[in-house]
């Protein structure tokens, strides 16, 4: 599997990452699969393993901490921060007080000394990222993290966040986590040119855009989207009946067309549109089953030429989310009444 340089930390990682999100009560509770299912993906080259800590509510680290007993030293190890872990109002965010107590429970969860990579889960409209970066800055210094990094930033963010870093001596963040995919184009208008610009790594989440672009839906033959495994606590992704959705299904199924001529499945075309952008750095894959990924390993090396590119960018043109409604992630701004009423 080829590697690529994280944004400049000379840190060197996998085109594809292996995603933990799936490990655990949310997707596959079977520890020994799970752990059998990081083990593959370690023989097959991938040597970076993306986690968070309210992923099953600390399960999926407990898991990943397991699999990783005696290979450690060799894989490259990401996790996050920012999400509740309990209901005490300070039992999440992105505060130093937060932050401190966080990453020494993902370090015990983890069973490791060390955080290769720290990651911001979410922006946090409540914490100044001065307060952030300062509290993450100490970890890589006291030896408990080596890089820093954000996850779903807005470009205008990413750039506060560079700038607030060299202002006030902190170290900054050196990769952004966005989702993207086929489906979901809108990061190419200015997320991925200001990672580029400031020399960010980027990993990118959910190629395959929650299943949609898994081959099981569209056509004659496909299978009905409100019977994925994540409508249950995420039915209006999968509602046909919602304009957007609609127009995924549409998509999908002229997709998988181009697929077929190029001689590819639909989720190796998947990952290899998002592998062939020049600011990705690494692909996180996180499959449910261990054929789940052992498919997906299968197309590591495809390649797609420019004439299955320009297909693509015919049914969903560059810079396009062709569902807006069920984005995986909104501003607060947008979300949060309280910041745009007085």
């Amino acid at each position: 599997m080829q590697r690529r340089i994280l944004g400049g930390t000379g840190i060197s990682v996998s085109e594809f990452t292996l995603g933990a999100m799936m490990l655990g009560a949310w997707g596959n509770p079977d520890h020994d699969d799970s752990i059998r299912m990081v083990h593959t993906a370690l023989d097959a080259g991938i040597n970076i393993i993306d986690t968070a800590d309210m992923y099953s509510d600390g399960e999926s680290e407990e898991i990943v901490g397991k699999a990783l007993k005696g290979r450690r030293d060799d894989v490259v190890l990401a996790t996050k921060f920012h999400n509740p872990m309990g209901p005490d109002a300070n039992h999440r965010g992105n505060s130093r007080r937060w932050i401190v107590r966080a990453v020494e429970d993902s370090l015990r969860r983890l069973g490791t000394e060390w955080i290769d990579l720290y990651q911001v889960h979410r922006p946090d409209p409540d914490t100044d990222i001065d307060e952030t970066l300062s509290a993450l800055s100490d970890l890589v210094r006291a030896g408990k993290v080596r890089a820093l990094g954000t996850s779903a930033f807005p470009a205008t963010e990413m750039v506060e966040a560079q700038w607030t870093a060299d202002r006030r001596g902190h170290l900054r963040p050196r990769s952004e986590q966005p989702p993207y995919s086929v489906l979901a184009r809108g990061i190419e208008s200015e997320v991925l040119p200001t990672a580029q610009r400031y020399g960010v790594g980027v990993l990118t989440w959910s190629p395959l855009s929650a299943g949609w672009l898994s081959g099981k839906y569209g056509g004659d033959r496909g299978t009905d989207p409100s019977q994925a495994h994540r409508s249950a606590f995420l039915p209006d992704m999968f509602d046909v009946n919602r304009p957007g959705n609609a127009a995924k299904l549409a998509a999908v199924t002229e997709l998988a067309k181009v697929a077929s001529d190029a001689g590819v499945t639909l989720p190796q075309l998947a990952t290899a549109f998002v592998r062939r952008h020049p600011a990705v750095t690494s692909v996180i894959i996180g499959p449910r089953t261990h054929d789940q990924l052992t498919g997906l390993l299968d197309g590591a090396d495809v390649g797609l030429d420019d004439d299955v590119m320009d297909r693509i960018d015919e049914i969903v043109p560059p810079g396009t989310d062709l569902n807006r409604d069920t984005a995986f992630h909104s501003p607060p701004a947008l979300t949060q009444a309280h910041l745009r009423r007085r």
